[in-house]
């Protein structure tokens, strides 16, 4: 059945805050021939003027029926290629026919030229203008073939939105991802990240709170981590070149994160794990240099974690490890508990502790005694914590217990205080150590006078029990 397209104003249409989004009404230029209708069939669309087509423009599966001398007054593109195909045509009056299978927009946006090319009138608004602009440029639409002509039009409502709406930018990069090679190549993606980065650092808003008012500083946040990945980076990168505070940047980082690390799917594939790859590459990219403690350990240790999960580029996983390791001696052990993404032993992930541990151990050699002693208390610590964790294996828990060397402990209370509480949580423990009489005179050694205990002791207990466990 077909459809006839009018340009009545719908006065109902609202943004999404009740407020009327910014419009504006195009209104064509000496236009070479005017359309009395533009009707659609199925797929194809059929423009109504005294004259018959002699040009079909194929956009992805629809067909529009047009006219040379409309299309090519304003589109220096097709008048390149239809001068082309009649050259190589034996007769001047042939109908021609363009194929575009990656028209921005689609056909959608392309209905929308074809109207401005016959001389009706539409409505540009930030839902449209990213593809109309991107389709303007494709097609060459520029003042050099015709003034007033689409690109110009586009591009002074582009810039008065991206200028001066902070909402309506965000809309117009969300309308860009499906269009996202056009709108980088046509640098609209780059103009709304500059704008977004450039307002968020002008001077800090102040908002109502208790009946007072307060500056508040990172007003942008929250708005700023709705982005996907890429207008994402390239508004920290804008950010970080303006100056932004790097705890700011670190917030913002966090915050993005924590959204999107509760939709990954650890168990991913295809072009799933390849964004996930790019997703961390580029987080771990835009980290703050300058400061150390612009991010947590916490959430640096939860980034290289799904790093060597997605298999990250080897360079950018050294990198981030090795700024872990610069900062664990000043963490708390709490700051070392990651969750399991996968179907592992545990609620935490073991390994990922064991592999920076490692990695100070070997590349920190000439640490004060007192250094060396706050590491030890940080594992034991540590492995306090998850000695509750009943779903724990022997394995798991044994690889830290073993995993200092003998001086990084002063004494050992808080070693032996982590494994009294994992032989509570786990009832095969219990039972296995509950006819032992001298773990009760053990503890009643340990009740009565606070002496160091040796980790020999422990490596010896653990190396039996848990091999008769698991015989």
């Amino acid at each position: 059945m077909g459809r006839r397209s009018t340009d009545r104003e719908d006065p109902h249409r609202r943004s999404v805050s009740g407020v009327r989004p910014n419009r504006c009404a195009v209104f064509p230029a000496n236009a070479s021939m005017v359309a009395q209708s533009l009707e659609r069939r199925n797929n194809c669309w059929f423009v109504n003027t005294k004259d018959p087509s002699d040009l079909i423009i194929g956009v992805g599966e629809n067909m529009f029926h047009l006219h040379k001398l409309a299309m090519v007054s304003k589109s220096e593109y097709l008048n390149r290629v239809i001068f082309q195909k009649m050259h190589n045509s034996e007769t001047d009056n042939a109908k021609v026919t363009i194929k575009i299978d990656d028209f921005p927009g689609g056909a959608e946006t392309f209905e929308l030229v074809v109207k401005f090319c016959y001389g009706w009138k539409f409505d540009l608004t930030v839902t449209n203008i990213a593809p109309i602009y991107c389709a303007a440029g494709f097609l060459e639409m520029s003042e050099e073939i015709g003034e007033g002509n689409l690109l110009s039009k586009t591009e002074t409502f582009l810039s008065f939105v991206i200028f001066s709406s902070w909402k309506e930018t965000f809309q117009i990069l969300k309308t860009c991802e499906p269009i996202s090679s056009w709108a980088e190549e046509f640098q609209i993606t780059k103009r709304g990240s500059e704008s977004i980065a450039w307002k968020a650092c002008m001077k800090p808003k102040t908002v109502d709170f208790c009946n007072s008012e307060k500056v508040v500083d990172s007003w942008w946040i929250e708005d700023v981590s709705s982005l996907n990945i890429d207008h994402f980076v390239q508004v920290m990168e804008s950010i970080t070149r303006r100056g932004m505070r790097t705890e700011l940047v670190g917030a913002c980082l966090t915050c993005w994160a924590a959204k999107w690390a509760a939709r990954i799917n650890p168990n991913g594939e295809g072009s799933g794990r390849e964004l996930q790859k790019r997703t961390i590459e580029s987080l771990i990219r835009v980290l703050p240099e300058e400061d150390e403690t612009s991010v947590s350990f916490n959430f640096l240790l939860h980034l290289l974690k799904l790093g060597l999960m997605v298999k990250t580029k080897p360079e950018l996983s050294m990198k981030l490890e090795k700024r872990i390791v610069f900062m664990l001696a000043k963490c708390r052990p709490v700051d070392l508990l990651v969750k399991n993404y996968e179907d592992k032993d545990g609620v935490y992930d073991v390994e990922i502790v064991s592999r920076v541990i490692e990695a100070y151990i070997s590349c920190i050699s000439n640490n004060s005694a007192s250094r060396i002693y706050d590491i030890g208390k940080l594992v034991d610590g540590y492995l306090t914590l998850i000695a509750r964790d009943e779903n724990l294996s022997v394995k798991s828990f044994r690889l830290i217990v073993e995993l200092l060397p003998k001086n990084y402990r002063y004494c050992d209370d808080n070693l032996y205080r982590a494994i009294d509480m994992y032989l509570k949580v786990c009832d095969t423990w219990n039972s296995f150590f509950s006819n032992i009489e001298y773990i009760v005179s053990f503890k009643k050694q340990k009740a009565q006078n606070r002496i160091q205990i040796s980790s020999d002791l422990f490596t010896s207990l653990f190396s039996n029990f848990s091999s008769t466990l698991l015989s």
